[in-house]
C-alpha cells in the first residue's frame, strides 16, 4: 500500500517566538545592492524568524545599501529585501549567538528587468497563478493541472510553476509527470532543499528507495548543520516508514534548533506510535507553549494530550 505523503508549503506565489532557551543573541549584517553591484538606499530589509512562531523585524538600509539588525535569538531567518520599482528578493540564513553573521549579498533587480529576463506579462501572469492556487486548495486538480500548463507555456523560466504542478501531479498519484515537474523546477531552481525532498519522496512512492535515500543524504551532506535540511530529511523519512531513523532526524534538528516548534509535534506524534507517552507528552506541550498556528496540529496535539493523560 502506498503511503500518504507530507507535503507542506507547496503552495507558492509569484513574486511569536516562544520565551528563549537561551539568554544570548546574535546579529546580523548584509547589503542590498542592484544588478551594477551598487548598494540600494532606503531599501526595506525584513528578517523573519523562519518557523511556526513569528518573530520578525524591519528596516531601511543606508546610503551604501548596508543594514544591520541586533537582538536575534539562534535560528534560521528569512531576509527579504524590497523597494518601490524593485522586484522583491530573499534569502535564507542561519544566526548564532556566537558572533555577528556575515549575509550574502541581497540583489534587487528592476520589476523591468525581471520581466524582460523572464517573458512575463506580470499582472495577467500573476493573477491566473492565484487563480491555479486557488484552484488546487479547492482540490480541483485537473483544473489546476490545465492552469499551470497555460503558465508555463507563456512563461516556462519560473520554477514555482513547476513546482506547483509537480505536486498537483502527486496528488493525483501522477508519478512520472510529478518526477519530471520536480526536475525541471530543480533545473531552474538548482540546490533548493524543499524540491529535493518532494522529489525523493516521489521516488520513494515509484520503489526507487536506493535513489531516494542517496538524494536526501547528499543534500544534508551539502547542508551541514542545518536545521531546516535536517528537518525535510526527517519528513522523507517518515514518509518512507522509516519511523526510528525519522525520530532520531527529529531529535537532531532539535539539538540544533529548540525553536523549532514543528519538529516537537512530529517527533511527539512518532513518539505516540513508540508508546513513549512520557517523551510524547512533553513535546507535543512544548509545541503548544510556543504558540504555533496551525490549528490542526493544534488541535491534534490537545487532543492527543488529553488522551495520553486519561
Amino acid at each position: 500500500m502506498k503511503r500518504a505523503l507530507i507535503l507542506a508549503g507547496v503552495l507558492l506565489g509569484l513574486g511569536a517566538l516562544s520565551a528563549p532557551l537561551e539568554a544570548q543573541t546574535g546579529a546580523a549584517r548584509g547589503k542590498v545592492i542592484d544588478s551594477q553591484g551598487k548598494g540600494v538606499s532606503e531599501a526595506t530589509v525584513l528578517v523573519e524568524f523562519q518557523g511556526e512562531i513569528a518573530r520578525k523585524s524591519e528596516l531601511k538600509t543606508n546610503k551604501r545599501g548596508e543594514y544591520m539588525q541586533g537582538g536575534l535569538y539562534p535560528g534560521l531567518y528569512r531576509f527579504t529585501a524590497s523597494k518601490q520599482g524593485y522586484h522583491p528578493t530573499y534569502l535564507d540564513e542561519r544566526v548564532t549567538s556566537a558572533a555577528t553573521a556575515q549575509i550574502p549579498d541581497i540583489m534587487l533587480k528592476t520589476t523591468d528587468e525581471v520581466a524582460k529576463a523572464a517573458g512575463r506579462a506580470t499582472t495577467e501572469t500573476a493573477k491566473k497563478f492565484a487563480d491555479a492556487v486557488a484552484l488546487v486548495s479547492a482540490e480541483k486538480f485537473d483544473e489546476a493541472e490545465a492552469r499551470f500548463k497555460e503558465i508555463i507555456q507563456e512563461t516556462p523560466n519560473v520554477p514555482e510553476a513547476y513546482q506547483n504542478l509537480a505536486y498537483v501531479y502527486a496528488r493525483k498519484q501522477d508519478w512520472k509527470n510529478a518526477e519530471a515537474a520536480y526536475r525541471k523546477a530543480l533545473e531552474l531552481k538548482p540546490g533548493d532543499t524543499n524540491l529535493t525532498t518532494s522529489l525523493a519522496a516521489v521516488y520513494t512512492q515509484t520503489g526507487r528507495q536506493s535513489e531516494a535515500d542517496a538524494l536526501m543524504n547528499r543534500t544534508v551532506a551539502d547542508h551541514p548543520g542545518n536545521a531546516t535540511v535536517q528537518f525535510n530529511r526527517a519528513i522523507y523519512l517518515v514518509n518512507a516508514g522509516k519511523v526510528p531513523e525519522a525520530i532520531a532526524e527529529f531529535e537532531s534538528v532539535l539539538r540544533v534548533d529548540p525553536t523549532m516548534a514543528t519538529a516537537h509535534f512530529h517527533l511527539g506524534t512518532l513518539l505516540v506510535g513508540q508508546g513513549k507517552v512520557p517523551e510524547a507528552i512533553e513535546h507535543l506541550e512544548k509545541y503548544l507553549s510556543m504558540n504555533p498556528n496551525n490549528k490542526e496540529n493544534v488541535a491534534t496535539a490537545k487532543a492527543l494530550i488529553q488522551s495520553l493523560k486519561k
